[in-house]
């Protein structure tokens, strides 16, 4: 699930933007859908399971790209920087989380609800089946469409790119909406695997993310990267915490070389531009 969210971020980050949010973004989605479905379920409403659950889905999807889009149409029409836009959308998310549980799980959901997020096609899981979906999908946009094509022009040079007739603007709203979308769509799926809507969920994997798309190749000054790149990334941080759990090395440990591979990574991508 996190690596469907750093494909959309891949895209973010060439359009020389960045989001803070989505571990956030994961907790509230799952928050908002265990709500949704309790209220609309509930003797209030009385809405069917299935038919309530399908809203509380569309409800967070809608909600999660209408927050995305919200920091990109700061991004334009005040120059809010979507470093600064993204904390403070980090905070108030993980915060209305909160008020929605109250601090303690909301588990509405019935048991088939888990198929969601732990079912499985033959032996194939539905996360992978979606993971892969996302990463095909944003490799032929990224690669074959003119859309593609303006995100990284738009990271390359703005200016350059709207002088050549491309909507700058709307470049940067729909690709903050576009990782935003797949934060949520994260956040119902480990609802569905954990079977509740609970605050604590997605905690720190803005760092995870962004590390895969930055180990994977992409440039933090926009313009440039792959969404194969951070597939790559994304399977090399797995097999490294996989690998360091099973040789029993502390969990700080762990954050000690992951941090350590986000800066050598990201000297390795500057050091090309620097002038001798």
């Amino acid at each position: 699930m996190q690596g469907i969210i750093a494909f959309g971020m891949t895209m973010v980050i060439i359009a020389g933007e960045i989001d803070l949010s989505v571990g956030s973004a994961v907790a509230f989605s799952g928050c908002l859908a265990a709500w949704v479905t309790g209220f609309l379920a509930g003797p209030a409403v009385g809405l069917p399971m299935p038919w309530a659950i399908l809203a509380a889905i569309l409800a967070s999807l809608v909600t999660g790209v209408a927050v995305g889009s919200a920091t990109g149409w700061l991004r334009v029409r005040f120059r809010v920087p979507t470093f600064i836009a993204t904390l403070a959308w980090m905070t108030m998310l993980k915060g209305a989380a909160e008020l929605i549980t109250n601090g303690f799980p909301i588990t509405p959901f019935p048991e088939w609800y888990n198929h969601i997020g732990g079912g499985q096609v033959w032996v194939i899981p539905y996360p992978a089946i979606i993971f892969a979906a996302t990463f095909v999908a944003i490799h032929v946009l990224m690669s074959y469409a003119s859309f593609g094509r303006a995100i990284y022009a738009v990271g390359g040079n703005a200016e350059a790119a709207r002088l050549s007739g491309i909507n700058v603007g709307r470049v940067k709203v729909l690709v903050m909406g576009i990782v935003a979308g797949l934060a949520a769509m994260s956040g119902i799926m480990q609802s569905s695997q954990i079977m509740q809507g609970t605050a604590g969920t997605g905690k720190g994997w803005e760092l995870d993310v962004i590390s895969a798309v930055i180990i994977g190749g992409t440039s933090l000054m926009g313009g440039s990267g792959a969404v194969w790149g951070t597939l790559i990334g994304i399977v090399f941080l797995g097999v490294l915490a996989n690998g360091m759990t099973l040789l029993n090395i502390s969990e700080y440990w762990q954050h000690v070389v992951q941090g350590s591979l986000i800066l050598a990574a990201v000297l390795i991508n500057v050091a090309p531009s620097r002038k001798p």
